[in-house]
């Protein structure tokens, strides 16, 4: 879904990712682990997060950008794409996919 450069856990082996976009992952993945330990339920955590997400989005560019780059993630579930990736991350299959 992402042109990247550097790597991250999020990204998976032999992905580039750059060094501020890996740095940004990485305190998102342990904020989202401090939730989880915190017994937050993973679907609050994923609406805040998303909404957060849209809204930073909604800052810094127009409506119809926003709207394609919610399009094309639409796209990658409907694909499929997003859970193989997950099962990909975590070496599970996932029941929802």
């Amino acid at each position: 879904m992402t042109e990247t450069a550097g790597q991250t856990p999020a990204a998976g082996p032999n992905m580039d990712v750059p060094e501020d976009l890996a740095r940004c992952d990485m305190v998102i993945q342990h904020a989202i682990e401090h939730l989880r330990s915190e017994k937050y339920p993973p679907l609050a955590v994923a609406s805040a997060l998303l909404g957060n997400s849209v809204g930073i989005l909604a800052q810094i560019m127009d409506k119809d950008t926003v709207l394609r780059i919610l399009d094309s993630a639409a796209q990658s579930v409907r694909s499929g794409e997003v859970h193989a990736s997950v099962r990909a991350q975590t070496g599970q299959e996932n029941e929802k996919a």
